[in-house]
């Protein structure tokens, strides 16, 4: 009998915003764009592909950009433009099937194994899923297509920008053998490190570790590190999940007491927080932090303010005010954690745990 796969999409815009403003402003095309604050506590919120091409990201300080490009452009975001755009796209989607998850304002999984064209090939809804786009915003989109959405989602990144990328069934888990661990989804920089520590540097690498010792070595996720190393995925596409709050939390090698190194690190926690709040478009005005003690007891802080928390000033001026009290405590801290929640504005689905 013939095993029946998935068939998954992941569609996720190429440099969204700053294309957005590179679409609107004729100035500003061609040319290295970042989106974001040019001051000297100023985070880019995204960077144009002319701008990346100097090794300016995302979520880097404003001030170390300017460093690696000086001629490039700073706009301030638009975020009501952004999310008008969105949903223009998210209906798109909606076209083809009502399985629609989205993880951000620009980036979502369709499930088209049964869909609203009948189309047998998921390739094809990718194509013109693609073309679709670009007539109505004026933006390209790079699509990744295969049987789960850890494959799809590796996928859509492998020919960015613009790109078409295809997993099939049976090339599933060879491909993933060959794929450096630094590009699986869900193994962060620390984690990284620690597999190689643990001469894990592959795909393959990572299958020759058993379920039991990946789960002694990483906890729970040792579960979804198993699986994937086999390019298993058995979560679905859920269209129902709706965002109740965004975060960032870090658990540390090393205890912290000190507290310059207890700021240091909060302010790192705040910026990638501050990066997730402008990708998942979402908004709220309740800021919580987290803190797991080196005994495992564990503490949240929160403050709630009559506007929402979305630039970096406001989160780590309220991050510190929120910290301090607890870091004269004394005692060693093993993990930091901040989210922002409390939202009354339009929210996108809710984005994945594990940072897909």
């Amino acid at each position: 009998m013939e095993q029946k796969f998935r068939k998954i999409i992941h569609v996720d815009m190429d440099a969204f915003y700053a294309s957005i403003e590179q679409r609107d402003n004729p100035e500003y095309r061609n040319k290295p764009i970042a989106v974001g604050g040019s001051r000297e506590r100023g985070v880019v919120a995204a960077a144009s592909y002319e701008a990346r091409k100097f090794g300016v990201y995302s979520a880097m300080p404003s001030v170390i950009a300017r460093k690696k490009c000086p001629e490039i452009i700073f706009v301030a975001p638009r975020f009501d433009v952004y999310r008008s755009v969105s949903k223009e796209i998210m209906g798109i989607f909606k076209l083809y099937t009502d399985l629609v998850e989205p993880l951000s304002l620009d980036e979502a999984f369709l499930d088209v194994t049964v869909n609203k064209k009948n189309y047998s090939s998921a390739t094809q809804i990718a194509k013109e899923i693609k073309v679709n786009i670009r007539e109505k915003t004026g933006l390209t989109a790079s699509a990744g297509v295969s049987i789960n959405k850890f494959l799809a989602k590796i996928a859509s990144d492998f020919k960015k920008p613009d790109g078409l990328f295809v997993i099939k069934p049976q090339e599933a888990e060879s491909f993933v053998d060959t794929l450096p661990i630094e590009k699986f989804f869900g193994v962060g920089k620390v984690t990284a490190q620690k597999m190689h520590s643990m001469n894990i540097h592959n795909g393959n690498d990572l299958k020759q570790w058993s379920l039991n010792d990946l789960v002694l070595k990483f906890g729970k996720v040792g579960q979804y590190y198993y699986d994937i190393a086999r390019a298993v995925d058995h979560r679905e596409v859920n269209p129902d999940r709706i965002r109740k709050s965004v975060g960032a939390e870090c658990t540390f090698e090393h205890d912290l007491q000190a507290i310059p190194e207890i700021i240091k690190e909060l302010l790192s926690i705040a910026e990638i927080l501050h990066r997730r709040i402008n990708k998942s478009g979402f908004r709220g005005r309740t800021l919580t932090l987290k803190v797991k003690f080196s005994d495992f007891k564990q503490i949240t802080r929160s403050r709630s303010i009559n506007q929402n928390f979305d630039t970096l000033s406001l989160i780590l001026e309220t991050a510190q005010e929120l910290v301090l009290p607890v870091s004269r405590d004394k005692k060693n801290i093993r993990l930091l954690g901040l989210s922002v929640s409390n939202s009354d504005e339009y929210s996108f689905e809710q984005q994945l745990k594990i940072d897909f």
